[in-house]
């Protein structure tokens, strides 16, 4: 069988694409990743109108990557934070890719913003396609520092 032979009717990568294809999505799910919770700081920090936020986290949220929790500050209303769903942390080493391909392959001559640090090594973390029994390392072992030069993506 070659690949020619394979139906593409059912491609998971064009359905997942469908969920996650839109670069506000991508951004907003590095900032939830990242400890952003509440519209008003994804705003300001995107620098994304109202009105594209509120529909990318509706969509987010029905599409279970997102889930809303309510919250109430001391004599106010109350309102909804985000967090990332299961559904999203799956897509964590996706992310992580992508990030890496970009410091690889889009630098602007003043390397990574930010490196991936196992905390209990404190060596760098690369996305990688390893075998399926291997040890990997969860979000939560990871510690985001600041960029400065240091290259962290093997040469190919």
């Amino acid at each position: 069988m070659e690949w020619t032979d394979v139906d593409l009717d059912n491609c998971s990568i064009a359905k997942a694409l469908e969920v996650v294809g839109s670069r506000w999505t991508i951004v907003v799910l590095r900032e939830a990743f990242n400890g952003v919770r509440r519209f008003e700081d994804f705003q300001r920090h995107l620098g994304v109108s109202p009105s594209v936020l509120s529909q990318r986290l509706r969509s987010m949220t029905r599409d279970g990557l997102l889930e809303r929790v309510p919250y109430r500050e001391e004599g106010d209303r109350e309102r909804h934070e985000y967090h990332p769903a299961a559904k999203a942390w799956d897509l964590y080493p996706v992310i992580v890719g992508l990030m890496q391909w970009g410091d690889r392959h889009r630098d602007d001559g003043a390397g990574a913003p930010v490196h991936l640090i196992d905390a209990a090594s404190g060596k760098p973390v690369i996305a990688a396609i390893v075998p399926f029994d291997s040890p990997t390392c969860a979000p939560s072992d990871l510690i985001v520092r600041p960029g400065d030069c240091l290259r962290v993506l093997p040469d190919h």
